[in-house]
């Protein structure tokens, strides 16, 4: 049987109401949020189904983000006969993917990214970082992070063959783009200013690394590191090896290191599947297969499952 491949967007695509419909209808998905409510002593449901502004501070938003892709899962195994045989996800979407997968227990993986997120945010001082999306047709990873030399950003999220995320020093950020557009790999392409808290998968996140590490050994035991082997890695841009060191390291080195996204969708591609799903609030790994020709069936609401033929 050809695989199916469930992937998971990360942070940015959180908004309010994301899962309630899932929520209302399904136990599956309500056990998902209570079991969240309790590990973190959050109302989860109220931090994503009612206005709150915690839900973007990124201590709250990778929790929330997590629980609600996690609860759609669950009921779409449950309830909707999906049989996924490989997983993945964008930046924090890897941690619902390891859950998914049974790697990480739920309640482990949603203390790790409520760490994770605090020590993002703790890492550089509100406002003294940036990121922005560069949009052209064609781009050259190589190149852009050629005129980065001497700066302090990074090349963030290689997304798309026509979509690259900068990251890094706000101070440097404006200088990173005049160059970029006024060279021969970035002309004419777009600058897009991300509205983030933090500048994520840059240098100036290194700092925080040791401590996630300890975090993740500590949490070590509880997992189910062999099962990592169907879960693609930001980081080397292919499936995990099913070592427990190697799935440390390389959760570790995702912090501050480049979303080797591009490389991802063709390590899905690779592997021949039936069907490639989406499922999270919102939808932007579609728009990324697009730019490599494949077509991805994006599930963000109980309407868009109903209509999805996943089995």
């Amino acid at each position: 049987m050809a695989p199916i491949v469930t992937l998971f967007p990360g942070q940015g695509s959180q908004k309010r109401g994301m899962a309630k419909d899932f929520f209302t209808q399904f136990e599956s998905a309500q056990k998902v949020f209570g079991e969240a409510s309790e590990t973190l002593n959050i109302n989860m449901e109220a931090l994503c189904f009612e206005e709150d502004d915690k839900l973007h501070q990124t201590a709250f938003t990778q929790p929330a983000i997590l629980t609600a892709e996690i609860a759609m899962f669950r009921t779409l195994e449950t309830d909707f006969g999906l049989q996924s045989s490989h997983f993945g996800g964008h930046s924090l979407g890897e941690y619902a993917a390891l859950v998914a997968a049974k790697v990480i227990p739920l309640n482990e993986a949603l203390r790790l990214v409520q760490l994770r997120g605090q020590l993002m945010q703790e890492a550089v001082p509100l406002g003294e970082g940036a990121m922005a999306a560069l949009i052209r047709d064609e781009l050259d990873p190589v190149a852009i992070g050629t005129e980065l030399e001497g700066l302090s950003i990074d090349l963030a999220n290689l997304n798309s063959p026509n979509q690259v995320v900068i990251s890094g020093a706000k101070k440097d950020m404006e200088a990173a783009i005049e160059r970029i557009q006024a060279s021969p790999s970035g002309a004419g392409c777009r600058a897009k200013m991300l509205n983030v808290s933090a500048p994520f998968h840059s240098r100036l996140m290194a700092s925080i690394e040791p401590q996630f590490r300890q975090a993740l050994e500590s949490s070590l035991p509880k997992w189910n590191p062999t099962a990592s082997r169907t879960v693609l890695s930001n980081t080397t841009g292919t499936f995990h090896d099913g070592s427990a060191p190697g799935l440390v390291d390389r959760l570790t080195r995702q912090i501050s290191g480049t979303v080797c996204w591009v490389q991802n969708m063709r390590s899905v591609v690779e592997i021949e599947p039936a069907l490639i799903l989406e499922i999270g609030p919102g939808r932007p790994l579609r728009g990324f297969f697009r730019g490599i020709n494949q077509t991805v069936v994006s599930v963000t609401n109980l309407v868009s499952a109903q209509r999805a033929n996943l089995t």
